[in-house]
């Protein structure tokens, strides 16, 4: 009866791999987000102009795991809580800026300057606990709009200019110490342990996805509606699977054992 049912359920299994699925589209990058450039390295040649107004390759910066976040100083959207999340978190951790990490900041609008920077630095180290730790390694920067392109490309942060502004997402950009970008935390709310679990991986150069990628799994564009669609048949070949798991183990853990006289 067992060899009955592993037979079924590896041709349930083979028929939902080789004849059920759909073909799969290439997912269009979007406008504005995200895309995920998962152990990728960070070009050399990205300048950028530090808190003392010296031009330094973005590269050369990063000896340590480094969380990069990029937001423009007069948004009046997420950047703000961004940087205030990124306050929180670094005080809330275990972690000690400057030994185990450091963050830069970086605009990416190429009209502001490196002392609109340390004014909004500034505004925001005197909310903090670690306010001298964080003083030398959250660090500031600008850019223009060549170089700006460069990183902006490098790790897949797309965005939008509309009039003054921008539309944009809120993220942090994790790179290992050899500059290998190894995962994203999306948001503007981090949890210490999110970040030390994220860190932990950058100091390996270890690489994962964020849920938005597990999650495209059980999802498919739809190049004429415009939109992601559930995958049924991904779907419903996972719970299959599932449940095909759960009944063989109540077939072989609740076999009669014989009766003893």
């Amino acid at each position: 009866m067992i060899r009955i049912f592993l037979f079924t359920i590896l041709s349930l299994f083979i028929f939902n791999l080789n004849y059920a699925q759909p073909k799969v589209e290439a997912l269009p990058e979007p406008e504005i987000g995200i895309v995920e450039k998962l152990d990728q390295y960070l070009p050399e040649g990205i300048m950028i102009i530090n808190e003392l107004g010296d031009t330094v390759d973005l590269k050369s910066c990063i000896d340590k795991p480094t969380a990069i976040s990029l937001v423009y100083f007069r948004c009046p959207g997420i950047c703000s809580p961004l940087m205030d999340g990124i306050a929180q978190v670094i005080d809330k951790t275990n972690l000690e800026i400057g030994k185990d990490y450091q963050v830069l900041t970086i605009s990416f609008d190429p009209t502001e300057t490196i002392e609109m920077a340390i004014k909004k630095k500034k505004n925001y180290l005197n909310l903090m606990t670690k306010k001298e730790q964080a003083g030398q390694y959250w660090q500031f920067f600008t850019s223009d709009s060549a170089n700006i392109s460069k990183l902006t490309k490098a790790v897949g942060f797309k965005y939008k200019k509309t009039g003054n502004d921008y539309l944009h997402a809120a993220t942090l950009i994790f790179l290992s110490p050899d500059a290998k970008i190894t995962r994203y935390l999306n948001g503007t709310y981090f949890l210490p342990f999110e970040l030390k679990l994220a860190l932990v991986e950058a100091s390996q150069g270890i690489s994962g996805p964020t849920m938005n990628k597990v999650l495209q799994y059980c999802y498919s564009y739809d190049p004429v509606g415009q939109k992601y669609v559930l995958n049924i048949t991904k779907v419903a070949g996972i719970i299959i699977i599932f449940l095909a798991l759960i009944i063989f183990l109540v077939l072989i853990l609740g076999k009669k054992r014989p009766i003893k006289a």
